[in-house]
């Protein structure tokens, strides 16, 4: 597999992996009742697309079979700048989904480099890309000089912590999100005066 930046005509495949990583129950919650999960896909797929959104190809690396097949993606940005970042998306839900979503807490903060969403598809499972999605995104954070690389985990999913663990990430502190209880995990980078 082969680790690259993602390129905005892969959005409908990274697209579907995000909203594996978010589950399927929290995509519904977005689009809200009178919407269906293909209606959430079409409106994450343009966020994907565009430049100025948490979830656009810009922030995402992904991994990559032979045949250019997005067999993985890991979504992060600077938390410094998820504010800014998160407007798209709560544009998009009021526009498409009339879900006003502004006052969502932030899950995030300046001196993190966030992993938004990481998923591998089902089909490529097993094989070690999280961890490869996962160093690659360590190795974004160490390029960006940021020195801390935080993620949410379900605190019913725990095979992924297990997986964050065993790459090196601890845990923080407890949060909230899309009505979720979460673990927040930071991955910290050994400066070099250490």
């Amino acid at each position: 597999m082969n680790i690259t930046t993602a390129k905005p005509t892969q959005a409908s495949q990274i697209a579907k992996l995000i909203m594996e990583a978010m589950n399927h129950e929290c995509c519904q919650y977005f689009a809200g009742e009178h919407h269906t999960l293909a209606d959430f896909h079409r409106v994450l797929t343009e966020l994907v697309r565009a430049d100025n959104s948490q979830y656009s190809y810009r922030n995402a690396l992904v991994a990559l079979t032979a045949d250019e097949k997005v067999a993985g993606v890991c979504v992060s940005y600077d938390g410094a700048c998820l504010i800014e970042l998160r407007k798209a998306f709560l544009k998009a839900c009021k526009e498409n989904f009339n879900q006003d979503f502004s006052d969502m807490p932030e899950e995030t903060s300046a001196g993190e480099l966030y992993i938004d969403s990481i998923a591998v598809d089902e089909g490529y499972r097993g094989q070690g890309l999280a961890k490869q999605l996962l160093q690659a995104t360590i190795d974004k954070a160490r390029d960006m000089n940021i020195n801390r690389v935080g993620l949410l985990v379900d605190k019913g999913n725990p095979q992924a912590e297990r997986l964050y663990h065993a790459v090196g990430f601890r845990y923080e502190n407890d949060n909230m999100w899309g009505g979720h209880p979460m673990k927040h995990l930071v991955y910290t980078i050994a400066s070099a005066q250490e």
